[in-house]
């Protein structure tokens, strides 16, 4: 299994330029990151985001049992 990679610090995440490309706006004016800006970063921070290039998708709610 590979090694994930390395976690930048907030530090040096911080420190990159959003680029063209990396997020638009919607209608309702919230923030939409890219795959682009995704695949930038380095690794999936498992929250289901709209555009994950790993495609993550969180576990849904448990099934109503009896």
């Amino acid at each position: 299994m590979p090694a994930e990679p390395k976690r930048p610090t907030l530090e040096e995440f911080a420190a990159r330029p959003l680029l063209p490309g990396d997020y638009y706006t919607t209608p309702e004016g919230y923030l939409v990151f890219t795959a682009q800006y995704h695949q930038r970063r380095g690794y999936c921070c498992r929250n289901g985001c709209r555009h994950c290039p790993w495609n993550f998708k969180p576990p849904g709610p448990a099934p109503a049992g009896k």
